[in-house]
């Protein structure tokens, strides 16, 4: 069991179409002991699912807009004595105006909004973490490779690039304390999160075409899930930094222009 005595903090667990719920789901096939965050009106949604889940995982309630709920996390960790060794960013949002070809109109306000939540809270959740973390241990943020520019994704491509930058810096100045940080990039997956992605459909209708193992995005949950517990546990000792990609190979070939599968349907 690769996480067997292993404490690890999941955020982004809404419903079981979730990936984060995929990966706390495996990581408790794994061995893991598990704490799951929800926040606001999706709370509720966070505790139905951990119902799900077997042992039922405490849920804490964590706003990452809000600076006062990290550090309410940072005292609960320590009031519990719990030692992690583990934890999960599974969160990302960006405002309609910031998504869909808009992106020379959209103001600094909804830019602000994706950023403080998709890419700053990633540095903020480690920071509340690190007191918990005096074993080491590692943390592993959910990504969309974004070192090209996507037809769709507009800011939301510009904040992952971010955070894919704040990887790397957070590699740098946790590693001294045995922490590693990592980036998990996959490829379009059936989420309630898509839904909200203007031409989400079409990427994921067109990335088997291009990915040489294939790809569907309402089958691959678990493979994403099993690399997850893989990176949390102790198989990657010296591996941070990283970008490690679970897309079906999409990101290793050349990628017709979106233009092009326009062609081809007409």
């Amino acid at each position: 069991m690769l996480l067997k005595g292993k404490k690890i903090l999941i955020t982004g667990v809404l419903t079981p179409a979730s990936l984060a719920f995929g990966i706390a789901e495996q990581a408790q096939k794994e061995g893991a002991e598990i704490i799951l965050t929800g926040f606001g009106r999706a709370l509720s949604l966070t505790q139905r699912s951990a119902k799900r889940l077997n042992p039922t995982p405490e849920v804490l309630e964590l706003d990452v807009t809000n600076s006062e709920h990290f550090k309410a996390l940072t005292r609960w960790l320590k009031d519990k004595q719990a030692t992690l060794h583990g934890v999960v960013h599974s969160i990302g949002y960006a405002p309609e105006d910031a998504l869909g070809g808009n992106f020379l109109n959209t103001p600094w306000e909804s830019v602000q909004t994706a950023f403080r939540i998709s890419t700053f809270s990633l540095k903020e959740l480690a920071v509340a973490c690190l007191p918990a973390m005096a074993e080491g241990g590692a943390v592993l943020t959910l990504d969309f490779d974004n070192r090209q520019a996507w037809p769709i994704y507009d800011w939301m491509g510009v904040c992952k690039a971010g955070l894919e930058a704040t990887v790397r810096y957070l590699a740098r100045d946790l590693g001294p304390k045995k922490i590693r940080v990592n980036a998990l990039a996959a490829g379009p997956l059936a989420t309630m999160a898509a839904k909200s992605i203007p031409g989400f459909s079409e990427l994921e209708r067109n990335w088997g075409k291009q990915a040489p193992l294939g790809w569907a995005a309402k089958d691959h949950h678990a493979f994403v899930a099993k690399t997850a517990v893989a990176l949390l546990s102790d198989y990657f000792p010296s591996t941070t930094g990283e970008m490690v990609h679970v897309d079906g190979g999409y990101h290793a070939v050349g990628a017709a222009p979106i233009e092009a599968y326009a062609e081809r349907k007409e």
